[in-house]
């Protein structure tokens, strides 16, 4: 049952109208998809599954994810490496749960670090329903997308799909000859162009994905958006805001850790006390900045973010330390939680 309503008095009108069991019905057509519950959802004809996202750093998986959660959850920033975590958010409806698994940019690794994030990018082509390759419309594809593709190529039980990323910073014949381009790269199960930015095709892309997806249980509770621990996202949030702040090798040394945070019930304020990492004392001064100002404006655009997240006031404690080399040190790489390992 389907019928259009021009605004509130009509609405009300056209609820007047209905008996209760038409009510009912009605009412279950249109539950909020932020409020499902196990109860919602038609299990006898439903469908889940993971879905992984694989390209070259800055290709657009996190600025895909978010833009198919509608919310931020996963950082972004045109420095490359900036995502460490292999990261679940989950999408979840009445008739489907779909694990989208962001993955680290593969690249060429230039310390344990790059090693340990490529290997936890090729891990998550381990036993899932879908892969989608993103390729960035504006770049020419090159050994490194023809590399990445040969991984997808080699991973068994899984259906491919081809994401052309960008396409609102693309010209008509660069996507054209983008796609030409990606069709010798593997054989593809489908091929998308979208725009994560405009949301141009994001709808289509879902609609190829949940084709794909087989009939299975619901994996995670229907309200649960990520399996990250708030500690990570905190911690992630707050790096973000550095690798926008700062060029050149400093955010590919920076670490940081979440040591405690609490939540205030009377106040509805959260305190967050939280380690940023560096490898070098110049780098400690940097992060600090002249008088403090640079530490302060990191903390003042992770809180906000911080708030939008937890929907309460923050404080924010932020302390920089130095520990010497610690991208070459396998063990604090997972301490930090970062890669396979973790």
């Amino acid at each position: 049952m389907a019928k259009e309503c021009d605004g509130p008095e009509v609405f009300t009108e056209f609820l007047a109208s209905m008996d209760f069991d038409e009510y009912e019905e009605y009412e279950d057509e249109f539950v909020d998809e932020d409020d499902l519950t196990y109860d919602d959802l038609d299990l006898e004809n439903f469908k889940s599954g993971f879905v992984a996202f694989v390209g070259r750093p800055n290709a657009g998986k996190s600025t895909l994810l978010n833009a198919l959660m509608g919310k931020k959850l996963a950082i972004t920033s045109n420095t490359a490496q900036t995502t460490r975590h292999r990261f679940r958010a989950i999408i979840t409806r009445k008739d489907f749960q779909a694990i989208l698994v962001d993955t680290p940019g593969l690249h060429k690794p230039i310390d344990a670090l790059g090693e340990e994030l490529n290997v936890s990018a090729l891990k998550a082509l381990e036993d899932v329903d879908v892969v989608c390759m993103l390729i960035d419309s504006t770049k020419p594809i090159g050994t490194g997308d023809e590399w990445v593709a040969s991984q997808v190529k080699a991973a068994r039980g899984c259906k491919r799909i081809c994401v052309l990323s960008k396409t609102d910073l693309a010209t008509e014949e660069q996507i054209s000859n983008q796609r030409a381009a990606a069709e010798q790269l593997c054989q593809w199960d489908a091929m998308v162009g979208l725009s994560s930015v405009t949301g141009k095709n994001l709808d289509a892309f879902l609609e190829e994905v949940l084709y794909f997806l087989p009939k299975g249980p619901c994996w995670f509770p229907p309200d649960m958006e990520t399996d990250q621990p708030l500690e990570v996202l905190i911690a992630e949030f707050i790096r973000e805001k550095i690798l926008r702040s700062f060029d050149d090798e400093v955010p590919h040394a920076i670490g940081v850790q979440c040591e405690e945070f609490e939540y205030d019930r009377k106040k509805d304020l959260y305190r967050i006390y939280a380690n940023i990492y560096v490898e070098r004392e110049s780098q400690k001064g940097i992060i600090i900045g002249k008088r403090g100002a640079s530490i302060k404006r990191i903390g003042t655009e992770a809180r906000e973010d911080l708030e939008q997240l937890l929907g309460c006031r923050v404080w924010l404690d932020l302390r920089v330390k130095v520990k010497k080399n610690w991208r070459k040190d396998a063990n604090q790489i997972r301490r930090f939680g970062y890669g396979e390992g973790a």
